[in-house]
């Protein structure tokens, strides 16, 4: 199948495109630079079509919804949809005449957690700018579905990681190798209240498998939406003895009220670890299982020691 791809040579991509290389597709991928950015091209790499454009300027510039109109595709994938405007565009382009859509949405939509593990046929309850945009753009999409036939699938990954770059930290937060670095070493690692808020991360390439398997398995995913976690999710708690036990050490934890940890670690990681303190993610992978075959590769525990190898390897890490 012809397959186009709105992003595709980051996180997600880096694992995709490979993917559906392989599995014989014809793949065109619209990004600003032709190239992946996580990867040395290669032979694979080297089929990819490339179509040079700047999405964000030419939504601005109106050219947008023109260029895609031009493009010739069966199936399209959604990388970099944030607002519903943005996701309209792409419906009005691709209306009667793609046998299948997919956008990449985030467990973001889903809002802080009531219930878990969390369902795709729970209540959205989305609380920030990025959560209610993914929302929006599900909600349209599925009413596109019910009411035109627009064949549109969604996936909502959790907390997207790989080897290349470095996951949600163990304390919830993105503050480089800090985290690791005083885990390795024995260093206190400050913990908002109890530890006990969750993470659920997912490797790419567990996301690339579910947009593979709802390609090869459209009547099972149109329609529909998928969560993309591992298995189960980890508490900041058990994020910390893992990583600890990685460097063959126990945490050396101390516990601070959240109300209390901006003084502590600053403003910048503060917002950033409140966001996932607050959201606390928690969600099922059982639909994907169910109606894809899906079956995750990597627990979280995997998808940091394959990312603290590669630190290791490259040298990022220093212990």
């Amino acid at each position: 199948m012809r397959i186009l791809i709105i992003g595709g040579t980051g996180h997600i991509g880096t694992y995709l495109v490979p993917r559906l290389i392989l599995a014989g597709h014809e793949v065109s991928i619209v990004a600003r630079n032709s190239r992946p950015q996580y990867v040395e091209p290669d032979r694979i790499w080297n089929r990819v079509q490339w179509i040079a454009a700047d999405r964000r300027a030419e939504e601005k510039a109106g050219t947008w919804s023109k260029r895609m109109a031009a493009i010739e595709a069966d199936v399209v994938i959604d990388l970099l949809a944030f607002t519903s405007e943005e996701n309209h565009l792409m419906v009005e382009a691709f209306r009667g005449r793609i046998d299948h859509f997919l956008h990449i949405g985030s467990i973001w939509a889903y809002g802080p957690t009531r219930q878990a593990p969390y369902e795709e046929h729970f209540a959205r309850r989305p609380t920030t700018g990025y959560g209610i945009g993914k929302a929006q753009i599900e909600s349209d999409l599925l009413t596109a579905c019910r009411r035109d036939g627009f064949p549109a699938t969604i996936v909502h990954p959790g907390h997207i990681s790989g080897r290349y770059w470095l996951p949600i930290d163990p304390q919830g937060s993105r503050d480089g190798v800090g985290i690791y670095e005083k885990l390795a070493r024995g260093d206190t690692v400050h913990l908002p209240d109890q530890g006990l808020a969750m993470l659920h991360h997912v490797h790419s390439d567990d996301i690339a498998q579910i947009i593979q398997r709802s390609i090869d398995n459209p009547k099972a995913s149109v329609g529909e939406s998928f969560s993309a976690v591992a298995d189960y999710a980890l508490s900041l708690l058990g994020c910390c003895h893992y990583v600890a036990s990685f460097f063959g050490r126990k945490p050396k934890l101390s516990f601070v009220p959240l109300d209390e940890l901006r003084t502590v670690v600053g403003d910048a990681s503060f917002e950033i670890i409140e966001s996932h303190v607050c959201h606390s993610p928690c969600s099922s992978n059982a639909k994907a299982r169910r109606l894809l075959g899906f079956a995750s590769r990597y627990t979280t525990e995997e998808i940091y020691a394959e990312s603290i190898e590669y630190l290791l390897e490259t040298g990022e890490l220093a212990i």
